[in-house]
């Protein structure tokens, strides 16, 4: 058991070091933008930066991390992949790497949690968007209950609400 127990710790520090990298390419993929609006290149970076980062986390079951990123991956995707990702947008995108920057640094090294609100996650998560006209996703009565961001996909039939309730929003 001692052995699991070292290889997280061991998995937890190297993915401390790689999402700072990920979280510096992303910040320098936004940067970027800032420069030559919609540039393709720079959104497939931000975009690839955001869901390995998120990858990584789901993997290691860092589920604040992993729910949080893949949310704001998520949102930006669809502008990211049509080229759409406008000016406009930039200090939501902005917003949200420096609350993602904050987190990762108060990441419990012992266990991987962050024992946060996520009201904050939530409203920049809503601002953005606004900004990019897209939908935030809804969350299920078991994301809600536990106060994660939902990255579940959800069925008009069969969204995990309750009779009665209607669907939760970021």
């Amino acid at each position: 058991m001692k052995d699991s127990a070292l290889s997280f710790d061991d998995a937890l520090q190297r993915f401390l070091l790689d999402a700072q990298v990920l979280l510096t390419q992303a910040q320098e993929c936004l940067q970027h933008l800032e420069l030559i609006d919609s540039d393709p290149d720079a959104c497939r970076c931000l975009d690839n930066a955001l869901d390995s980062l998120a990858r990584q986390a789901t993997h290691l079951g860092l589920r604040e991390v992993a729910h949080y990123t893949t949310a704001l991956q998520q949102l930006l995707a669809p502008a990211c992949r049509d080229g759409s990702l406008q000016r406009e947008a930039l200090p939501a995108v902005e917003a949200c790497l420096t609350l993602l920057a904050w987190q990762l640094e108060l990441v419990d090294p012992l266990t991987g949690r962050l024992n946060l609100d996520i009201g904050e996650q939530l409203v920049l998560l809503g601002e953005l968007a606004k900004v990019v006209q897209q939908p935030l996703a809804r969350t299920c009565t078991s994301c809600d209950e536990r106060g994660s961001v939902c990255i579940h996909p959800h069925g008009e039939a069969a969204d995990g609400t309750q009779p009665g309730r209607s669907p939760s929003r970021y």
